[in-house]
C-alpha cells in the first residue's frame, strides 16, 4: 500500500494572526477552492474557528461533476502555529492534511503537507499517477493565486 505526499510553500506578506484567522476559519475554504471542484459544506463549521475535535462535513465534485461527501475532524492544533484535518469519510483511504505557519522576514511561510492513500488498490495507483498529483497541484496553484488575490504577491 502506496502512501504518496504532496508538499506546498507559499510566502505571504501578512502577520501571522492575519493569516492564522483566515486559514482558521473553515467557512473560507470556499474562497481558495477552484469553482469547479463545487465546494460547499454542509455541516460542522459552529463558530467560524476551527478547535481540535471539529468534525467538518463537505460537498465536493473532484471528479466530472460527480458529488461527493467529505467528511474531516481536525485532529491537532496550536493557534498560530499549524493544525491538521484528517479525512474520516470520503474518497481517500487515508486523507491527513498538516496546515503549517511560521513567521519570516516580511510575513509569514505557509506549508501545506498532504499524505493520502488513493482508494482502489492498483487502480488508484495509476489514478494518482495519471490524474490525483496533477489535480492536487492544480488545486493548490488555484489557492496560491487566490491568496496572493487577497493578501498581495510575495515581493522578493
Amino acid at each position: 500500500m502506496a502512501i504518496y505526499q504532496f508538499t506546498q510553500q507559499q510566502k505571504i506578506p501578512v502577520a501571522l494572526d492575519t493569516i492564522w484567522a483566515f486559514i482558521s476559519n473553515p467557512e473560507n475554504l470556499k474562497e481558495i477552492t477552484p469553482p469547479h471542484m463545487g465546494f460547499k459544506i454542509i455541516g460542522g463549521t459552529g463558530q467560524g474557528k476551527i478547535y481540535q475535535g471539529m468534525i467538518i462535513r463537505y460537498i465536493v465534485k473532484p471528479l466530472l461533476g460527480i458529488p461527493l461527501q467529505w467528511v474531516t475532524e481536525i485532529t491537532h492544533m496550536k493557534e498560530c502555529e499549524y493544525f491538521v484535518d484528517e479525512q474520516r469519510a470520503g474518497p481517500y483511504k487515508l486523507w491527513h492534511h498538516q496546515h503549517k505557519i511560521e513567521a519570516i522576514a516580511g510575513g509569514v511561510l505557509m506549508t501545506d503537507i498532504v499524505s493520502y492513500i488513493p482508494p482502489f488498490g492498483f487502480i488508484g495507483r495509476i489514478a494518482n499517477s495519471v490524474l490525483i498529483k496533477k489535480q492536487l497541484q492544480q488545486i493548490f496553484e488555484f489557492r496560491t493565486k487566490a491568496i496572493n488575490e487577497k493578501f498581495g504577491p510575495w515581493q522578493d
